[in-house]
């Protein structure tokens, strides 16, 4: 049965039927933690499907400085684009916990999709989805103050791959502060004095490969502003 969610993620998306025919003609594979899933500039023609887990998506500019682009969760179509038309990745992989992904190699994925058109628009629905994505996040750049951009990043986090303890949500992903700033839109620089800010406050409490957010009330206050 396919989930009646109109932005449910592409394999939650589809039939039972579509997802079995999915497996036949993909392979599975594990990836570790902080592993490098494809590079980009890399000639590769797979697409993958995250079927646990979730992965950093980013560009390396010529001088080194790297772009988030976005978070992929479990559900998630992500390498389209180098997989359909087989050109270069435009995009680094990288997973931020453990995943285990359905490979799914170009030429039976396009007969698949000619074969089910059902499943191409799930495919054109995804893709379409993305751009709305970023629009909205260009627009929240000029709308929302860098403050409220990261408190609705570390609830979304949160809400997400984030664990209950005694002091709040603990968030353990392998998210440097330049990861952190990228995916808001803000300078590492500015980033860390907010960040400076909300630990002096205990607000949150920061640490090499993790982040407790001490106060979920006060985030959702301060966007609320």
């Amino acid at each position: 049965m396919a989930s009646s969610h109109p932005r449910a993620p592409f394999w939650y998306a589809l039939t039972d039927r579509h997802r079995l025919e999915l497996r036949r003609i993909g392979s599975r594979r594990d990836y570790r933690p902080e592993a490098i899933i494809v590079r980009q500039r890399e000639p590769t023609d797979f697409a993958l499907v995250l079927l646990d887990g979730c992965v950093k998506v980013f560009t390396n500019g010529l001088r080194g400085y790297q772009t988030i682009l976005g978070i992929r969760d479990a559900g998630d179509l992500v390498g389209e684009q180098a997989g359909m038309d087989g050109g270069q990745r435009a995009a680094t992989l990288s997973a931020l916990t453990a995943v285990e992904a359905l490979i799914l190699p170009a030429e039976p994925f396009r007969a698949f999709l000619r074969a089910r058109p059902d499943a191409a628009d799930i495919v054109r629905r995804t893709v379409s989805g993305r751009l709305r994505e970023a629009d909205q996040y260009r627009a929240a750049v000029g709308s929302r103050t860098v403050p409220q951009r990261l408190a609705a990043l570390l609830l979304h986090l949160g809400q997400r791959y984030g664990v209950r303890v005694d002091d709040g949500i603990l968030i353990e992903l392998p998210l440097s502060q330049e990861d952190l700033a990228g995916l808001i839109m803000t300078s590492q620089r500015t980033l860390g004095r907010v960040l400076e800010q909300w630990r002096a406050s205990g607000l949150v409490m920061t640490g090499r490969r993790s982040l407790l957010v001490r106060s979920q009330h006060e985030l959702l206050e301060l966007i609320a502003r």
